[in-house]
């Protein structure tokens, strides 16, 4: 549940000197996590400002109409405004490495999140999810399997709502997914149950290597809550503490959630009791077993019975653009996963069939390796047609290990795939890249693939 006013007020000067009659606060950056801070500062009496790099942030016309007498700095940030500021509350989109939020945080100013900002505002549990992949996906299932409980749930974060708009549900558990552009700006979560999925090279853009990028991913579990661990994962099995309490999942060997062939059938498991049948779970892909037993063990770690969980997730019907199936064809079955954004995801997908697929791949690489993605292609795909600006490096890295076509658009893309597929063929969207290259986001990318395939049938 929020906590009185008076006493997030107390929380906020204790843990970050936060104080309403001294503090001079800069919210960086006016889209929607912006606009979820500026409506708690201004709900809490704070003076504070707003800025954004752009010239016309989106939401800057509703911002003025809703907080008229807020300073707004936009077009380039301004160092003057970074210089009075005593706090930074800087959005995941904006770099920590901007010049003027370098030079303010060595001038003493305390950079804080918008998820500090929640955890200093509720007493109820929190939990926390991140991962290169699957974080959407396991973030909606507990929301699910909390709702089947009878549990109101505030769900959020990096996903859907932001964090700190879920304070006006006066929830009595929060679960929110929680990208490393968060992470690394967070300091007071301590959450009741949270965990790293897996780790695979993504925003090296941002992070420069994957070391660093994990470094940020494990930030989340600091504190005294429970530690769920994918011990499948070598980068995060190695952030097991020893003196926390643990949790553990896997999809390869006996875990505390686990995979287990019992009577000729699969089974979700919890150590030896049998919790559904693996069968039940209307998801495609190995890699959704695990993301079942994630859920399942943070369900565990905050009190949810087993028999609701496993209700919730027997009807889950997964998320837009994450394994999605588009159309069956003559035969053919076109499936959109254009939220895999990084090769960990379009891995993941492509492991998860047990016949070779028609791959669609391509965009904004992000500086990843894609030579990381020639053995699972090979393994897995019949053929690869590339769209995207890193098509050609992806071309390169494949260096022929299955026959390759590129593609100018997404509509010749689809009409390639359609030329080679045969009946009982799978032709997978799973780019492996971002999408900012050519489309609005990964939801265009997949809506512009979903109107191709259908495009199909005229």
């Amino acid at each position: 549940m929020s906590m009185n006013i008076d006493a997030i007020l107390q929380s906020l000067k204790n843990k970050f000197s936060l104080d309403p009659n001294y503090s001079k606060v800069l919210v960086v950056g006016l889209g929607d996590t912006g606009i979820s801070v500026a409506h708690y500062l201004y709900k809490l009496g704070f003076h504070f400002g707003v800025t954004d790099s752009r010239d016309k942030p989106p939401l800057k016309d509703a911002f003025f109409q809703m907080m008229p007498d807020t300073p707004v700095f936009t077009g380039g940030f301004d160092e003057s405004a970074f210089q009075v500021a005593t706090h930074l509350i800087v959005s995941p989109g904006v770099s920590l490495t901007e010049i003027a939020i370098v030079k303010a945080i060595a001038n003493g100013s305390r950079i804080v999140s918008d998820i500090d900002l929640l955890a200093c505002s509720v007493d109820a549990p929190i939990v926390a999810i991140t991962g290169s992949n699957g974080k959407s996906t396991v973030t909606t299932m507990l929301g699910e399997m909390a709702r089947f409980a009878g549990r109101n749930v505030g769900v959020g974060g990096n996903l859907g709502t932001p964090a700190l708009d879920l304070l006006v549900q006066d929830a009595d558990l929060y679960v929110l997914e929680l990208s490393s552009f968060q992470l690394e700006r967070t300091s007071v979560l301590n959450a009741a149950a949270a965990t790293v999925l897996n780790i695979s090279a993504d925003h090296l853009d941002r992070h420069e290597t994957i070391a660093r990028y994990a470094y940020e991913k494990e930030t989340i579990f600091k504190g005294t809550g429970v530690m769920v661990i994918n011990i499948d994962d070598p980068l995060v099995n190695d952030m097991r503490v020893s003196d926390r309490e643990t949790l553990t999942f896997s999809i390869k060997t006996k875990a505390d959630f686990y995979i287990d062939v019992q009577d000729n059938e699969e089974y979700l498991m919890q150590a030896n009791i049998r919790l559904m049948p693996l069968a039940e779970l209307p998801l495609e892909g190995r890699h959704n077993a695990a993301n079942a037993l994630a859920a399942l063990a943070l369900g565990k770690a905050v009190g949810l019975d087993p028999l609701a969980m496993c209700g919730a997730l027997k009807v889950f019907k997964g998320l837009e653009h994450r394994m999605q199936r588009v159309a069956e064809i003559k035969g053919v079955t076109w499936v959109n996963d254009s939220k895999a954004t990084n090769i960990g995801a379009c891995v993941a997908a492509l492991e998860g069939y047990q016949r070779k697929v028609i791959l669609i791949a391509g965009g904004d690489a992000k500086g990843a390796d894609m030579n990381e993605l020639s053995p699972v292609v090979k393994e897995k795909a019949k053929s690869i047609v590339l769209i995207g600006k890193d098509a050609g490096l992806i071309k390169q890295a494949l260096n022929d290990c299955v026959p390759v076509y590129e593609a100018k658009s997404m509509v010749q893309a689809v009409k390639i795939c359609a030329g080679l597929a045969e009946s009982g063929d799978s032709v997978l969207l799973s780019p492996a890249c971002a999408s900012l290259d050519q489309y609005k986001n990964y939801q265009d990318r997949g809506n512009q693939f979903a109107k191709a395939v259908l495009g199909l049938l005229k």
